[in-house]
């Protein structure tokens, strides 16, 4: 696709670097993350900070031309959406055979050199995550690429993605599917960490 311009910034960006926003229902403002629903859309760069200015300064009207309504929940709908979309890419990843859970078998991956990235619980234990981060920093001198660390899931929330128990370590091996999804997790913390 063309480059797009933020309604915010005015800034030419790629879209994989926005979100595209359409009208829907009585005048409501939706996201359209996977690009696909129909109407004239306009683009926010991929920043929460970026999409509370267009609704607190109303740019979206401006952007449709109409009078549209972008609720105030609209940046938590969009993290919403992209968690959601990022879980349901982890489950695939899980059914082609690119995930190891549990911190043995992720750190057994991560010094093999055969994962692409870590997802590590938000609420996981401090000793694992000493020892994890020990195996990152060795395999990064050991080999080219560099394993992603990841840990904006709960293990809650690797629970049940995973059909798991108390899941705090995932190490996601090489493939199409981990890299999509490495992807969508890297669009998604990068979404939050413009808000903090």
């Amino acid at each position: 696709m063309n480059p797009r311009t933020c309604i915010v910034t005015r800034e030419e960006k790629s879209p994989d670097e926005m979100i595209r926003f359409v009208v829907g229902p009585e005048d409501q403002v939706f996201p359209d993350l996977q690009r696909k629903l129909p109407g004239r859309g306009v683009w926010v760069s991929a920043q929460r900070e970026l999409l509370q200015e267009a609704i607190t300064q109303k740019l979206f009207a401006r952007g449709f031309k109409d009078k549209v309504k972008a609720q105030d929940t609209l940046p938590q709908l969009v993290e919403d959406i992209m968690r959601q979309t990022s879980l349901q890419a982890l489950a695939m990843a899980k059914k082609a055979g690119l995930v190891a859970t549990g911190q043995a078998k992720a750190e057994a991956m991560i010094r093999e050199g055969a994962a692409l990235a870590l997802l590590q619980a938000s609420d996981a234990g401090t000793d694992g995550v000493k020892k994890l981060a020990a195996a990152l920093k060795a395999q990064k001198v050991y080999e080219d690429n560099e394993t992603l660390l990841i840990d904006v899931f709960t293990s809650e929330e690797l629970d049940k993605t995973l059909n798991g128990t108390n899941t705090m370590y995932v190490a996601l091996l090489k493939g199409g599917a981990s890299q999509k999804l490495v992807k969508m997790i890297s669009r998604l913390m990068n979404y939050k960490a413009s808000a903090s």
